[in-house]
């Protein structure tokens, strides 16, 4: 059984910055790719950045490209997600995830509990 405890949430001004982390355990961390996603009020789930095992391969949605960064430490079994510019459409909970293979783009199948991120205008 896997566990992924996110945090570093908060509510900060439109155009500054956030940095959330997610410890995993219960797994080979450093054998998975890592995701994170986010969940507004009334919208789906959506993948907005995912790292393979190895950190050699990322993925960033069209709507987070060149203001979010996605980096893993294996030896720390932890992922981050610094958030730079951040708009009010970033405002959700964020999930990390981890994923079924060592690739970013094979699925998902652990979440966390999620942290709130709220951005205000």
């Amino acid at each position: 059984q896997v566990s992924l405890v996110e945090s570093g949430g908060g509510l900060v001004q439109a155009g500054g910055s956030l940095s959330l982390s997610c410890a995993a355990s219960g797994r080979a961390f450093s054998s998975y790719a890592m995701g994170w996603f986010r969940q507004a009020p009334g919208k789906e789930r959506e993948l907005v950045a995912a790292i393979d095992w190895d950190g050699s391969d990322t993925y960033y949605a069209g709507s987070v490209k060149g203001r979010f960064t996605i980096s893993r430490v294996n030896a720390k079994n932890t992922v981050y997600l610094q958030m730079n510019s951040l708009k009010a459409e970033d405002t959700a909970v964020y999930y990390c995830a981890i994923g079924r293979r060592s690739s970013w783009n094979r699925g998902y199948d652990s979440w966390g509990q999620g942290t709130q991120v709220t951005v205000s205008s």
